[in-house]
């Protein structure tokens, strides 16, 4: 074993509650060193999301020494509670030194045992720069396997024969991209020959390890480049094959694309938007069910799509399922790759129309279909993410999604009012909706389903004439209202 002098880590760069956790082992005569990935971001000079030590103290020892911890697991692993208010130091994790046996699953060791010394336990480490340890008392690297040098290259290897690795555990060879995309290191030649050499092995994978790996690559910096290198590797084909049929694929005049180039291009443009993940994700998935319904059109000469919505919203739900992602998230998805079509010819469409739509795609998810389709139109190859036709589309979205003074704001309908009242459908009825709207805009307090049942029986009782002028004074207001909200509206989108 090799002892590393580094000046890139210094005990200021360790936040004082690792210090202490650290200084209880030490004070009692055990070892305690900072690995993994906290040491691997501290020198390159990231800030990590968790803190992790490795000792020779047994769990019983760690749990002994702490006065709140919590151990549940069958990897040693002792979760130590702290006192800070930073997230990431709220637990730290403490684990022995340990060695483990073979793999017959490819996912967990077969059998555990506490190890003696720290060499060991770096041994069976997935990637040279994930196996570095950092000394809290002698405040020194242990680098056998040179992680260092990799971090200077930007390289990403494993520890010993990469075949090895991945047949332990198979997750490795997901870890190996998301590590690309999240740090932007290069895979060296022989680590990326074993990925594609035992794609396969992700099939032994539970789907939920598979779906957080997959989940942090699309939330990366560069998914695009990702999720190509997935589809270079023969990954994609293990875990979504639907979105290889979209290699290739030619699309019609309006795409300067491919199918798969597009969707990578789009969901690039999502990240570089820093959009949330189901605007990634319905970025890559918005036109996957494409190359389904593909079909030539010989009087136009070019290619058709229709219904690709569609199939793509069942295709995405299957593959979210399959995945094993999240009910909520798989609905929002679903929903946004279903609606990505919608007209947007603002010279063409209605109010109505647009309300429908935000009907359709529900007022949650308005705003983050517009991302989608912004990204959509930038991964066609097109310059502007916002034209005036989208920035017109906006306007219309605020001016139905604004407007709270319209009697569809009332907790009563027309249906309702002929029954309480037991009276003919006719202009009576529009008239006392209005009247009741009148008191509502007053007192928004007054909108319950008690007050305007009760006051439509009063208002009932006035003449046609007497309750038509109530009615169309409510009427004036609310048009007054709604042509000064939809003139600030226009003005904020630069529109007319």
């Amino acid at each position: 074993m090799s002892f590393v002098n580094t000046p890139q880590i210094k005990s200021s760069d360790i936040p004082s509650v690792i210090h202490e956790v650290g200084n209880t082992l030490i004070k009692n005569g055990y070892d305690a060193h900072l690995v993994g990935g906290c040491v691997r971001d501290v020198l390159i000079g990231r800030a990590p999301k968790d803190w992790d030590l490795t000792t020779n103290a047994t769990p019983e020892n760690i749990i002994s020494l702490f006065p709140e911890t919590f151990y549940e697991n069958d990897f040693g692993t002792v979760g130590v509670v702290t006192e800070s208010n930073d997230e990431s130091l709220k637990v730290i994790e403490i684990t022995p030194y340990r060695k483990e046996s073979t793999y017959s699953d490819h996912r967990r060791p077969d059998n555990i045992e506490w190890s003696k010394t720290l060499d060991e336990d770096l041994k069976r480490r997935d990637f040279t720069i994930n196996a570095i340890a950092y000394d809290l008392k002698e405040h020194r690297l242990t680098d056998p396997w040179n992680g260092v040098g990799d971090i200077a290259e930007k390289t990403l290897r494993t520890v010993g024969k990469p075949q090895d690795r991945f047949e332990e555990d198979g997750l490795r060879i997901m870890r190996a991209v998301r590590l690309f995309t999240e740090l932007q290191f290069a895979i060296d030649y022989e680590t990326m020959t074993a990925i594609s050499e035992k794609a396969s092995l992700l099939k032994e994978i539970s789907a939920e390890r598979v779906r957080d790996e997959f989940i942090r690559i699309i939330k990366s910096p560069r998914p695009d480049e990702g999720l190509a290198l997935m589809q270079k590797l023969g990954l994609l084909t293990v875990i979504i094959p639907e979105l290889e049929e979209g290699v290739g694929i030619a699309q019609n005049q309006a795409h300067a694309y491919t199918v798969w180039e597009h969707l990578l291009r789009t969901v690039e443009h999502a990240a570089q938007k820093d959009y949330p993940i189901e605007v990634r994700l319905s970025a890559l998935f918005h036109d996957i069910g494409k190359p389904r319904s593909r079909r030539f059109d010989e009087g136009k000469k070019d290619w058709t799509f229709h219904g690709h919505e569609v199939i793509g919203a069942k295709m995405t739900e299957k593959i979210m399922e399959r995945l094993k992602f999240p009910k909520n998230l798989t609905e929002d998805v679903v929903k946004l790759v279903r609606w990505h079509m919608f007209f947007s010819d603002t010279e063409q469409i209605s109010l109505s129309a647009v309300r429908r739509m935000v009907r359709n795609v529900g007022k949650d998810r308005i705003w983050k279909l517009m991302d989608v389709r912004a990204c959509d139109r930038i991964g066609t190859g097109r310059p502007k993410e916002s034209p005036y036709r989208l920035r017109k589309y906006h306007a219309m979205i605020e001016e139905v999604m604004s407007d709270p003074i319209s009697v569809e704001m009332l907790k009563i309908d027309g249906s309702k009012i002929i029954e309480i009242l037991d009276i003919k459908p006719g202009p009576r009825i529009g008239w006392l909706l209005h009247a009741l709207l009148e008191e509502v805009l007053d007192n928004p307090l007054l909108n319950t389903e008690k007050y305007l049942e009760q006051r439509i029986r009063e208002l009932n009782k006035l003449t046609d004439k007497e309750l038509k002028e109530v009615g169309e004074k409510a009427k004036k207001t609310k048009e007054d209202i709604q042509e000064q909200q939809v003139s600030d509206i226009k003005k904020k989108h630069f529109v007319q």
